[in-house]
């Protein structure tokens, strides 16, 4: 048996975090279909038997009717492939969801409760769905294997030996042992953005079919995978053509925040990356990461992070006989009177001995 795997679709995010940046929201909102037709036109080419969409296909509180009528004539393409939706915590089965309410394709079977198996002549596969926003106990802790002769496929949105967030939630947390005694054929997850791709694993999270931002590094895309007599072979073949990625940049030898502008500007990026810059060193002058990407030609650097420190030794200059030593001297006095924190300390000298070069 042939399969793709794929999870974390996240059909018509918002993408709060790119939306305020050329409109590239809007963009990798069209390239989240481009993403999905290649996974679709591969299905059609390779003859492939099964597609497992492991949870957060799409945005509940976002998703159009329109989206939802996108996916299903592409997946009438493939009315020979069987596809097989978990949903996850953002995309829940619950009532008036499309995932209940919409004619999906016959060649679609969505899972409508916590758990559930369906038996194929040549495999079965065991589900969970989410259908509230948080689940609380994963249902795989309570189950064993019907047929250990037959292949047998777990798909899952889930957190892997996960735990309770801030406000005592869980994902669906699965123990990694449990799943391992279970001596499933092969595991499909989702619910983690990034991949855990390895070709001796049998239990894997693809990561997000596209990259959402610059917590979410590394290759995107898809698992492709056939069962032969019990024998797991797999790959993982990229989708997303857009990269993220950080590069550092030492402010040690900038003077002031022009030079620094000007060093990034003369920077030869490639246009199909988008970059944070991320600054380090020791800055001899006031950085407002925000202003500085203003003022960038380069539109592909999205975000500026400052990591530096400040570049003067406060307790020698204090030292001086002059006006930068006076004033150095005021600013300690203040704070050790209990007028400034630390922060506005080390701001306050940052300002003032810049005006002062």
């Amino acid at each position: 048996m042939k399969f793709v795997h794929i999870a974390d679709m996240h059909f018509d995010s918002p993408f709060t975090n790119l939306s305020t940046n050329n409109n590239l929201g809007d963009i990798r909102r069209l390239e989240q279909r481009k993403v999905f037709k290649k996974v679709i036109d591969y299905i059609e080419k390779n003859n492939i038997t099964y597609l497992f969409i492991a949870g957060d296909f799409y945005e509940h509180d976002y998703i159009k009717k329109s989206t939802i009528e996108y996916i299903n004539s592409l997946f009438s393409k493939i009315e020979n492939t069987k596809i097989f939706i978990t949903p996850g915590n953002h995309d829940p089965y619950i009532k008036g969801s499309y995932y209940e309410k919409f004619n999906w394709n016959e060649n679609v079977h969505i899972c409508k409760s916590k758990f559930e198996i369906v038996n194929e002549p040549e495999v079965d596969i065991y589900m969970t769905a989410f259908t509230d926003f948080y689940m609380n106990r994963s249902p795989i802790e309570d189950i064993s294997i019907e047929n250990p002769n037959k292949t047998n496929i777990l798909i899952t949105h889930c957190d892997l030996n996960g735990s309770r967030d801030d406000e005592g939630f869980c994902y669906n947390s699965i123990s990694e042992n449990k799943i391992k005694s279970l001596k499933f054929n092969y595991v499909a997850m989702g619910h983690i953005h990034r991949n855990n791709f390895e070709k001796d694993k049998n239990i894997i999270y693809p990561g997000s079919t596209i990259s959402f931002g610059f917590d979410e590094l590394g290759d995107h895309g898809m698992v492709v995978g056939e069962i032969n007599n019990g024998i797991l072979s797999t790959n993982f073949i990229k989708l997303d053509d857009r990269i993220f990625t950080k590069s550092e940049i030492s402010v040690d030898n900038f003077s002031n925040k022009e030079e620094l502008i000007e060093y990034i500007n003369e920077i030869e990026l490639n246009e199909n990356i988008m970059y944070e810059i991320v600054l380090i060193g020791n800055r001899k002058f006031d950085i407002n990461p925000r202003e500085i990407l203003k003022l960038l030609d380069n539109k592909n650097i999205l975000k500026i992070k400052d990591n530096t420190q400040i570049g003067y030794n406060i307790e020698e200059i204090s030292k001086e006989k002059n006006l930068k030593g006076i004033f150095v001297k005021e600013v300690i006095k203040k704070y050790n009177e209990g007028k400034y924190t630390e922060e506005q300390v080390k701001k306050a000298i940052e300002i003032g001995l810049s005006t002062m070069l």
